[in-house]
């Protein structure tokens, strides 16, 4: 006999990623910075960005287990009902990222290699020998 899931829908794992992510963008993290000659301390708040791993930790929290990547992965085929909102989460997080980092919310840096993302240059070196003494003529 199958092993019951802890998800117990697409459904609700779509409508607890729209809680995470309401929880996410109302409690901005509050970062201490020190202005001014005189180094006054001043708060500001930093917009929190989604992840994979926030998202599963609060699954967790939910009592869905600790191994949520198994939906998301459908290993076996046990969680093909689960791939389109899986697919959806996946893509929400990541534009996340990506705008958050494009417009200087979040380190660019870290979002690109979060998400794949290298810009590739190219190097060719040339050497070209040039003699330490040309001829003179």
């Amino acid at each position: 006999m199958p092993k019951p899931k802890l998800v117990p829908s697409p459904e609700a794992l779509g409508e607890e990623f729209n809680n995470y992510k309401n929880i996410i963008k109302s409690t901005p993290t509050i970062v201490v910075d020190f202005v001014g000659g005189k180094g006054s301390r001043a708060e500001r708040e930093k917009e929190r960005p989604l992840t994979m791993e926030g998202f599963e930790n609060h699954c967790y929290q939910l009592g869905w287990g600790y191994d949520l990547d198994q939906y998301f992965a459908n290993r076996e085929d046990r969680y093909s009902e689960y791939v389109s909102i899986c697919r959806v989460i996946r893509r929400m997080i990541r534009q996340d990222q990506i705008e958050g980092g494009m417009t200087g919310i979040y380190n660019p840096s870290i979002t690109q290699r979060l998400n794949g993302l290298v810009e590739k240059t190219q190097n060719e070196n040339i050497n070209r020998e040039v003699p330490l003494f040309p001829d003179v003529e």
